[in-house]
């Protein structure tokens, strides 16, 4: 098998291709139940209707394929997490951010830590790094749900999907965040009621993620409203959204400071302390605005801050330097533009930001007016998503969801462009699998690794021998397509799942033989298959067919035989 090469972006370039970059590249074994997704959302999570909606509305949320992570890359993105939750601890970090922050930040937010930070990590097998951080971070309880519509179509496989469990014990983790944020805000009385708020939610692309919110806090006995900021009054010292009064705003706004006019009546209440709101606009500025990261990159300033050389380490080690965007220094940016990205300070989704090399003069005299940072360009990811030719490959980046310095979760976004979008074919959030920690191409383990076995698929019907491929299959079997050119034909399915050596067959670890029936319409009819009484067992004619197909006629002998 040819392994497809991964993307490279600006002057990085892949010298080797580690053991996770094969299972990104290799494994096919795992894919998107669409029935189990359909599930999950309408029956588990009890909201009809909502897998339709995200259908129509936004077709590419979830990827196809998982991504894979390697243990030690896991561990690493903890630890620059960790480094820049004590940084931000320290009086004189936070002294100097909001002395240069809207004055809204320096208010007390009493107490509320911020939910769902989103850090948000360019990671391959040479390659590392935190490229942001987001305070509002969306797409966790889209995750939450993907964990429980994942598919694992061979045995080496099935046992490394996470538990239902896994995302239940999420959600639960979920909600005991946002109690906490009220408790940290010094009330004594239970939470009652949560307001999801975002400019027209109704319109924004993640509009099913505010159903299941609402739909997850009405489950644990909470009021829950989605509303946009133009909706709410203040009276007597409380939140109303009609007649609910409101204990909490999950704030999923952009105008991080609440300064639009559509944010008036938040910010009042915000300010009046009479709710709970977050993430709030200091968090933001502690953390989200791109100006911490040339802080955060530059040593001689965290030297002044007296921060420990060990956390230095990792923060110069793991966030790519950046530095804020002035004229004096027009020349030399410019002239190194190509391994440079270009981001506003307040910038959110990849809005305004540029990748140097796609700079036209127009836009670098826009960032030279001010109010952008440079930083270091990292290269991606990159997922193969089909073994077809040509393979299709796709970017991706990594988010830790993190709440008070403790990773809660973690997701991929696959795409292709300059940013995440969510509009590619394929692409599309993606569940995380950690592998064993990064050593030379071909020292995986096997109980994890699916790439020294495959599986070969073979139709069986009198002396008729044919090969069916893998992933033809698996679109039969989920009733995703049909084969007009087995209309009303029942076959003998032999499924063998291989050991390779150097790519090729080496030995079968198992085999199962089944019926395969066809209806009129060329779709599999699995009631006719349980019907059949009689027992799926190939000739020894069938049998040498298939070794020969297998292994080539010198090998059939000696190879086909089940190793364990």
């Amino acid at each position: 098998m040819n392994t497809p090469q991964l993307p490279m972006t600006g002057a990085d370039t892949v010298k080797s291709i580690g053991p996770i970059e094969v299972l990104n590249s290799e494994c096919f074994c795992i894919s998107l139940d669409t029935s189990a997704l359909r599930q999950a959302l309408e029956s588990e999570i009890g909201e009809p209707g909502l897998f339709d909606l995200i259908q129509q509305r936004c077709p590419y949320l979830f990827a196809t394929r998982p991504v894979f992570l390697s243990q030690g890359h896991a561990l690493r993105m903890t630890q620059v997490v960790q480094a820049i939750e004590s940084v931000v601890a320290l009086p004189a970090y936070r002294d100097e951010v909001l002395a240069t922050a809207p004055a809204i930040a320096r208010h007390d937010p009493g107490g509320a830590k911020g939910v769902f930070f989103g850090y948000d990590f360019h990671v391959a097998n040479n390659s590392f790094g935190l490229i942001e951080i987001n305070t509002n971070a969306g797409g966790a309880m889209l995750n939450a749900v993907l964990a429980r519509a994942q598919r694992a179509c061979c045995a080496a496989i099935d046992g490394h999907l996470p538990p239902s469990a896994t995302a239940g014990e999420f959600e639960d983790d979920i909600m005991s965040m946002f109690r906490n944020e009220w408790s940290l805000s010094g009330h004594d009385r239970p939470l009652r009621s949560i307001a999801i708020v975002d400019e027209n939610p109704e319109q924004q692309y993640l509009y099913p993620e505010f159903l299941l919110f609402q739909r997850l806090f009405q489950r644990h006995g909470l009021q829950a409203v989605i509303a946009g900021p133009t909706a709410f009054s203040l009276r007597d010292g409380v939140l109303w959204h009609g007649d609910v009064a409101i204990d909490l705003v999950y704030n999923r706004l952009t105008d991080f400071s609440l300064a639009e006019t559509a944010s008036a009546t938040l910010r009042e209440a915000y300010l009046a302390n009479a709710m709970v709101l977050t993430p709030h606009p200091q968090a933001h500025a502690l953390y989200a605005d791109k100006r911490n990261l040339a802080l955060l990159t530059d040593a001689t300033r965290l030297q002044a801050l007296s921060v420990p050389q060990a956390t230095q380490d990792v923060l110069l080690a793991g966030i790519p330097h950046t530095e804020i965007v002035e004229a004096q220094h027009a020349e030399r940016l410019w002239r190194d533009r190509r391994q440079l990205f270009f981001k506003p300070f307040a910038g959110f989704g990849g809005r305004a930001a540029y990748r140097g090399d796609k700079l036209t003069q127009r836009v670098w005299q826009e960032i030279l007016a001010g109010g952008y940072v440079a930083q270091a360009l990292v290269a991606p990811g990159g997922r193969v998503i089909s073994n077809e030719e040509p393979a299709q490959v796709l970017k991706f980046d990594l988010r830790d969801y993190a709440y008070d310095g403790r990773v809660q979760w973690v997701a991929a976004r696959l795409y292709q462009g300059q940013t995440t979008n969510f509009r590619t074919p394929g692409g599309g959030f993606a569940p995380v699998y950690e592998g064993p920690v990064d050593g030379p191409a071909g020292c995986l383990p096997n109980s994890f690794i699916p790439a020294p076995h495959e599986s070969r698929l073979f139709l069986l019907d009198g002396h008729e021998v044919q090969p069916l491929a893998h992933e033809r299959y698996v679109a039969l079997a989920r009733g995703e397509a049909a084969a007009a050119e087995f209309a009303s034909r029942r076959f003998i399915l032999v499924d063998w799942y291989l050991r390779l050596a150097c790519g090729q067959p080496e030995a079968i670890a198992s085999e199962t033989c089944s019926w395969l029936v066809f209806d009129s319409q060329g779709a599999i009819d699995s009631h006719a298959a349980h019907a059949i009484d009689a027992a799926a067992v190939p000739t020894e004619a069938q049998w040498a067919i298939v070794r020969s197909l297998v292994f080539g006629n010198e090998r059939a002998t000696s190879a086909g035989e089940i190793t364990p």
